[in-house]
């Protein structure tokens, strides 16, 4: 799933499992993947349903929790971001305009195409779901480690079903493989990841979740073009009002496309005429398949290897700018886990450790950083990776997870943030999400105590940095 990076981009169900989740994604990635990501990542970590039901147009605040199963109401608080947009004033002010906002996008409408009766017949009785709010500024209090998340979605059960699939549609992914030259194990590996092929797509209407963001918080202008493309397609007749149902932020059928990303990648498999990513077996494949072939796919390529990493290893050079040829990295003593060869040492490659020096290495390959690019977290690429590996027969990761280490808290992070800041090692401001800046500075920290400069924020170096 890949999710809204500002300011373009897919947002991916199964995407901010991860972006919001996972300690090394940051802040940006987390409200960039709008869709089910952040909703999901409940569902999927607590074992219940992702489909939250239809959304409370009007929630008032104060109004008491919904009835078991149905969709929760707006909580009437100011978001988390503290962004004016997102304070529980301006979202009342926001709603009870929104009415006018959605009437003021028709001459937008109309320079795409869509015709007068399209726009009122599609946006008649439209009203805003305001636990979307709540729902983009989610900050978990903890997050899950990288071995808990591949534990919970590359499994047993979903290897089984993801073969199934495999066999079921052999003819469409024969043809796709021929057609655009991208791993048909891939491609069963996103539908599984983003969906649990097809049963968990989200049942929110992407008309209204994409209207209510584009009238009311803080990402308004991206998600006017989300809403707009959504009329576009339906006004196409590529797929029905009722086919369009998704994430919280529009995000929506078995691989989880943003409508802009529909629009861009989305292609007619099975020359029908129509281009249904939701229901036709034939264009979901052939338009996934798009997707990832335009972002740069190289066919015959892997996304990557697991390695074992030498001790001492400098890992300052753990970083996805830094990448060098395979044979560089056997040179620094870098070796495949299980012995085996690597197919091409000319390749280049970046150097990953999710889990510091006490876990598995990876060397990622350019189709890596194209995974990347339908869902901008390391964790989402890595079990796409693994999971389309698993398909083709292969085995599990060779190397112990350090499953004794447990997840920081948001507050715990926020923490260590400051710390870090307390020691010069960090210049940005404290706020309990961990990206790019915060992973090295920590780096800079470990390396200033004589520590594997690896980045992991472990509750070790947590004590470390209190002095304890």
């Amino acid at each position: 799933m890949t999710r809204p990076t500002e300011p373009a981009a897919k947002v991916r169900t199964g995407a901010v499992i991860l972006a919001a989740a996972l300690l090394w994604c940051g802040e940006a990635r987390a409200q960039s993947s709008g869709g089910g990501p952040l909703d999901f990542l409940g569902n999927i970590f607590s074992g219940s349903s992702s489909k939250t039901g239809q959304p409370a147009p009007s929630a008032q605040p104060g109004a008491s929790p919904a009835a078991s199963g149905g969709p929760l109401p707006w909580s009437g608080e100011d978001g988390a971001s503290g962004h004016p947009l997102m304070t529980a004033s301006a979202i009342r002010e926001a709603a009870a305009n929104f009415d006018n906002c959605v009437a003021a996008m028709w001459p937008d409408a109309a320079r795409r195409g869509i015709s007068q009766d399209n726009f009122q017949r599609f946006t008649a009785g439209l009203a805003p779901d305001l636990r979307i709010m709540d729902l983009m500024d989610s900050q978990p209090e903890f997050t899950k480690s990288t071995w808990d998340y591949l534990d919970i979605l590359v499994n047993d059960a979903r290897l089984a079903k993801g073969r199934e699939i495999l066999a079921k549609y052999k003819p469409q992914f024969d043809a796709v493989e021929k057609a655009y030259g991208v791993d048909r194990y891939t491609i069963a590996a996103i539908w599984g990841i983003e969906s649990n092929y097809s049963t968990q797509m989200g049942d929110r209407s992407v008309l209204q979740s994409t209207a209510t963001l584009a009238c009311i918080g803080r990402r308004q202008k991206y998600f006017r073009d989300e809403f707009l493309t959504a009329l576009e397609i339906l006004n196409r007749g590529d797929l029905r009002p009722e086919q369009m149902r998704g994430s919280w932020a529009g995000a929506f059928g078995p691989t989880q496309f943003m409508p802009t990303a529909f629009k861009r990648y989305a292609v007619d498999g099975d020359g029908d005429g129509r281009r249904d990513v939701v229901d036709d077996p034939a264009d979901l494949i052939a338009s996934t398949a798009n997707n990832l072939k335009k972002d740069g796919w190289q066919t015959g390529q892997s996304w990557g290897f697991e390695v074992v990493v030498p001790p001492n290893f400098n890992y300052m050079l753990a970083d996805r700018a830094k990448a060098m040829t395979i044979a560089q990295w056997e040179h620094l003593g870098l070796k495949r886990a299980g012995g085996q060869p690597f197919p091409q040492p000319s390749d280049k490659a970046y150097l990953l450790a999710p889990a510091g020096a006490e876990g598995p290495g990876f060397l990622m390959l350019q189709n890596f950083r194209v995974i990347m690019k339908y869902n901008p977290a390391e964790a989402y690429a890595l079990a796409i990776g693994h999971f389309a590996d698993r398909l083709r027969g292969g085995a599990p990761f060779v190397q112990p997870w350090p499953r004794q280490e447990r997840e920081l808290s948001r507050a715990e992070r926020l923490e260590l943030q400051q710390l870090l800041v307390q020691r010069g090692f960090y210049r940005g401001t404290p706020d309990g999400q961990f990206g790019g800046e915060t992973r090295e500075a920590l780096r800079g920290f470990q390396a200033s105590i004589g520590a594997p400069a690896d980045g992991f924020a472990s509750s070790g170096v947590l004590e470390q940095l209190r002095g304890h």
